[in-house]
């Protein structure tokens, strides 16, 4: 069986990285048995062989494989029999969109209303490294990082309106049924999810919709995770 290591906070079950959560729909999507094993921001020894100190990482067979997106084209291209996770090559390309948008603008948007629950739901071993390096990373506190997220509350919903159209129009960002591009943009819903009761999504809004359809699938894997109903 494969195994994963993915971010887990002080409880051992609460799973929060965006990254594993894409890595996570996607063994489901292609049907891979996979053992999750919890690791903390602070335990870089565990995932040495990997070569960097970041998860996801996945190790099949002795073969340790760092990335999110790379652990995705891995599984697509070692598992031709299973589903899909993109449709064919030109999904390959379109997905790279909404790879580098979660990563350059949709999370960093959301880390300005998470930031300091993340810390709140951290290992004991993980609260010191994880202030002091958003914190310098952000130039301010955690608590004055997140000050100001009611008054952002309307500028990220409104930020949102590509992705409502979208969804608006089909159910799933794949179409009638989820892909990759999926997954990418539910890892930075779940992440949230994981860590703070803060809603950040009307609840008639079609973005709302689509995460409740995403939280459904796999048997709940998402939906049945640790977090808050929001």
């Amino acid at each position: 069986m494969m195994e994963l290591y993915d971010l887990a906070g002080a409880e051992e079950d609460r799973r929060f990285s965006p990254y594993c959560w894409r890595i996570r729909m996607a063994l489901a999507h292609k049907g891979l048995p996979v053992k999750t094993i919890p690791w903390r921001f602070t335990e870089k020894e565990k995932i040495a062989p990997s070569g960097q100190g970041r998860v996801p990482v996945l190790v099949v067979d002795g073969r340790w494989i760092a990335d999110s997106w790379a652990i995705a084209t891995y599984l697509e291209k070692t598992y031709p029999d299973r589903p899909s996770l993109f449709g064919g090559g030109a999904g390959i390309a379109l997905s790279r969109f909404y790879n580098n948008w979660a990563d350059g603008v949709l999370q960093p948007a959301l880390i300005r209303f998470a930031a300091l629950d993340i810390w709140r739901h951290a290992a004991p071993q993980d609260k010191d490294y994880f202030r002091r390096s958003r914190e310098e990373r952000f130039g301010t506190s955690l608590e004055a990082f997140t000050a100001d997220r009611d008054q952002r509350l309307d500028g990220f919903r409104r930020s949102l309106a590509p992705l409502r159209q979208t969804l608006e129009a089909q159910p799933f960002l794949g179409g009638e049924a989820p892909l990759y591009a999926d997954y990418i943009v539910l890892g930075a819903f779940q992440w949230v999810r994981c860590i703070s009761d803060y809603s950040l999504l009307a609840a008639d809004d079609p973005v709302a919709a689509w995460r409740r359809r995403m939280l459904g699938l796999f048997d709940g894997l998402a939906g049945t995770a640790k977090g808050y109903a929001v």
